[in-house]
């Protein structure tokens, strides 16, 4: 089996850089889509509340055979429950769903900045973090200026941020602001739902080095030292994406791929969605 490398957070706990994403996956077939994915090697499992399939993952991790510390599983919180009560019962609800007496990560999924304070949602996250319940805590979609309030208001500094990320999006900004506080990167979207796939550039390289544009896509994020994780239902297309580790892009391949940057969205604004 593959050894997929391993990010250390802020707080010494260690994610796989390369997992599998359930977004949009129907919650009756999630569990054997996890399933599949486990079986394909991946240990790090990206879910949420609103994805509506947390039973379905917690469900393949118990049924796969594997200890519990093998398989690294992060979910969000829903965006109706940012209010400091709801936050502490939206969590209950999410290890109820899964099945699970902890989490490794838990998300505050979007900042929603017209719909209250998600510095009173952190000190919720913080409280959950304490008690032991998730190792790590951190955010998604958020700015630097929503980060810079959040630290500002807060004790733990976050140990992640999942913004989208990918060639027409680079976010380096974002990025650099992460490395600075010590908040790893993780990339959703990464592929840009596939829209970078036919880019001549990525095709070019790939062609060259033997792999699909899709795999050198997803080595361009694991090269930046980002966390990635790429969602299929196929277990052909799961097995690709999780072969990423026996070839390497040159500096000149990773440049041109980032000079791809057009800051070209796929998903919501941060700074106008409010859920």
């Amino acid at each position: 089996m593959t050894a997929v490398p391993t990010v250390t957070l802020n707080n010494a706990v260690r994610i796989p850089q390369l997992g599998f994403g359930t977004f949009q996956i129907p919650p009756e077939d999630t569990r054997e889509t996890t399933l599949a994915a486990l079986a394909a090697g991946y240990r790090h499992i990206d879910t949420a509340e609103m994805y509506g399939n947390e039973k379905g993952v917690g469900q393949a991790v118990r049924d796969s055979g594997l200890d519990r510390d093998e398989v690294f599983v992060t979910s969000k919180l829903d965006n109706g429950a940012h209010a400091h009560d709801d936050a502490l019962r939206a969590f209950d609800g999410t290890l109820a769903a899964l099945g699970l007496d902890h989490l490794d990560l838990f998300l505050v999924h979007w900042p929603l900045p017209g719909r209250g304070d998600f510095v009173e949602t952190w000190r919720a996250m913080e409280e959950i973090y304490r008690s032991g319940r998730a190792k790590a805590i951190g955010v998604s979609n958020f700015q630097p200026h929503h980060l810079r309030r959040l630290l500002d208001g807060s004790t733990v500094v976050p140990a992640v941020n999942q913004i989208e990320v990918h060639p027409y999006l680079t976010q380096d900004e974002v990025r650099a602001f992460g490395a600075e506080q010590g908040i790893a990167t993780e990339a959703w979207s990464p592929i840009a739902q596939g829209k970078v796939l036919d880019d001549p550039a990525i095709v070019r390289i790939a062609e060259r080095v033997g792999k699909s544009p899709a795999q050198v896509t997803l080595r361009w994020h694991l090269q930046r030292g980002d966390i990635v994780f790429p969602k299929s239902s196929t277990r052909e297309r799961m097995e690709e994406n999780f072969d990423l580790f026996d070839f390497e892009l040159g500096a000149g391949d990773m440049g041109e791929i980032s000079a791809l940057n057009r800051d070209e969205r796929t998903g919501p604004d941060p700074d106008r969605f409010n859920g």
